[in-house]
């Protein structure tokens, strides 16, 4: 599958062992590899939706500058957004415990923006998911903060933990997406470069 790859250096621009695992499902070889200190910076006034693909671009910029001819670089961002509000990686256990009790009874959209990059060209897009929570007891989200330490997830939350277990009660779109990668949609993406 995917021949028209063969003559490309697959890169995944992420940290995030839940991208890499959610990209090793798609059968081919890929290298992880990170650019420190990449500024992550949106401006004021961009719909909170499209802030996860304005990242997603601003990201494969960077690795524009040393990128090799024969490399592929997938990017993305991951962004949770309630009541018009973008939620990113919250810096504490309060700054989650705060986005958790936003995300309480409430439907929200987990938005990944991602952005595919050769030197001929570039396809950047974003999926959004729809995640309804039940009504979260303060007890709950206090052990799952403690527990699971959400701090390098957008929202705080990561839906294949124990949150994602007993809190979510509905999805309507691709549970890959809110884990942080639309496979389905990468894979279309590159069937067509």
């Amino acid at each position: 599958m995917l021949d028209n790859l063969k003559n490309y250096h697959i890169i995944l621009a992420s940290n995030s062992p839940r991208r890499k695992q959610l990209l090793s499902g798609l059968g081919f070889d890929f290298d992880v590899k990170v650019l420190p200190f990449i500024n992550e910076d949106y401006p004021d006034g961009i719909p909170a939706e499209d802030i996860a693909e304005y990242i997603a671009r601003k990201k494969a910029d960077a690795y524009r500058r040393v990128m090799l001819a024969d490399n592929l670089i997938i990017t993305a961002d991951t962004v949770v957004v309630v009541g018009g509000q973008a939620l990113g990686k919250p810096v504490d256990a309060a700054d989650a415990h705060r986005m958790l009790r936003m995300l309480s009874g409430r439907t929200h959209q987990v938005v990944t923006g991602v952005c595919l990059t050769t030197f001929e060209q570039q396809r950047h897009f974003s999926v959004s998911t729809d995640v309804t929570f039940k009504q979260l007891s303060d007890e709950e989200i206090s052990y799952y903060i403690e527990t699971y330490r959400p701090f390098d997830k957008a929202g705080a939350y990561g839906i294949q933990e124990w949150i994602g277990y007993i809190g979510v009660t509905g999805l309507n779109g691709s549970y890959f997406n809110v884990m942080g990668l639309p496979v389905q949609r990468i894979y279309t993406e590159l069937a067509a470069f």
